[in-house]
């Protein structure tokens, strides 16, 4: 074994894998190592090098699977069974309702409408063309006031069905069917959290997805776990309760949840990495002179050591 002699100024070390071993000569303190040493230290730096490559390759990967919507479509593909979502009318829902008949006069008593005068019943056309129409709110027993019928329960209908039970309502009134058409005018939810505008919506469509619902906030952030997106929703008897739903399987088309309802709160959650920056964002002063302190001390103990 060839041996290499260095000055050595200090006493033992742990050289790796290798132990330094001390020995005097000419009246001077050396020290030999294995010639393999070097050899050695290039071997676990390459290893290093390898497993840091493999584990940031991982991480990407798996990073990339997560973001992705609608995985597995083939679910989708296979299903043969359609489902038509339709609106129903909840407690608190702000109804827009018209009467129609070739008739003008003979509905005239059957709208709400601001501005309204006594001169209405007598000239409907002036009075319909001056006004803007009220909505009807749908209170807690799932009622609503229409005028001459008085109190008609809706809650559960369909807009479809309430313009049915209605016409039905009304024809006894008048000597025609009346035309009868309901719309929903508050129709709003709220997107929270991970995403490019939170905040509440409202929008004149009868359906809106969840899909939907993210588009107009901006859709998720790179920073948002879609797999557990939660769903807080309201039911007809004042119950809430909150919904899971993993956007990234296509079947989350097929959940009963897929579809918003009126007032639903949808809260995409922010990773943890996003959680550690925010953090570390908040007390950056304090991480900077930390890691000045942990420098300087570093730097005093190798000056030291020398």
């Amino acid at each position: 074994m060839r041996r290499i002699y260095k000055p050595a100024y200090h006493s033992h070390k742990r050289l790796g894998l290798v132990t330094a071993k001390l020995t005097r000569k000419g009246g001077k303190l050396y020290h030999y190592q294995n010639r393999n040493h070097k050899n050695i230290k290039m071997k676990l730096s390459k290893v290093v090098c390898m497993l840091t490559l493999f584990t940031l390759l991982g991480s990407g990967c798996t990073s990339y699977q997560k973001s992705l919507y609608l995985q597995n479509e083939q679910v989708l593909n296979e299903s043969l069974e359609g489902q038509l979502y339709d609106f129903r009318i909840m407690p608190k829902d702000e109804l827009t309702i018209t009467v129609s008949t070739t008739d003008p006069e003979a509905s005239a008593p059957f709208y709400r409408k601001i501005g309204q005068t006594k001169e209405f019943s007598s000239n409907s056309n002036i009075g319909m063309n001056n006004a803007d129409l009220l909505s009807y709110l749908v209170d807690n027993n799932g009622c609503i006031d229409f005028p001459v019928l008085g109190m008609v329960k809706v809650m559960g209908l369909t807009n479809r069905e309430c313009e049915a039970l209605l016409r039905q309502k009304l024809q006894p009134y008048l000597k025609e069917v009346p035309n009868v058409t309901v719309r929903t005018s508050n129709y709003k939810f709220s997107v929270l959290g991970e995403v490019g505008h939170p905040g509440t919506y409202t929008t004149d469509a009868e359906k809106v997805t969840v899909f939907e619902a993210l588009a107009q906030a901006g859709d998720m952030t790179l920073f948002s776990i879609r797999n557990d997106v939660q769903l807080l929703r309201e039911d007809s008897t004042g119950v809430r309760r909150v919904y899971h739903l993993d956007l990234t399987q296509a079947d989350v088309a097929q959940s009963p949840y897929f579809y918003l309802q009126q007032n639903d709160v949808v809260y995409v959650k922010p990773t943890r990495a996003k959680v550690r920056s925010n953090t570390f964002s908040g007390n950056a002063s304090i991480w900077i002179t930390l890691l000045g302190l942990v420098t300087s001390v570093t730097s005093l103990v190798l000056a030291i050591s020398k």
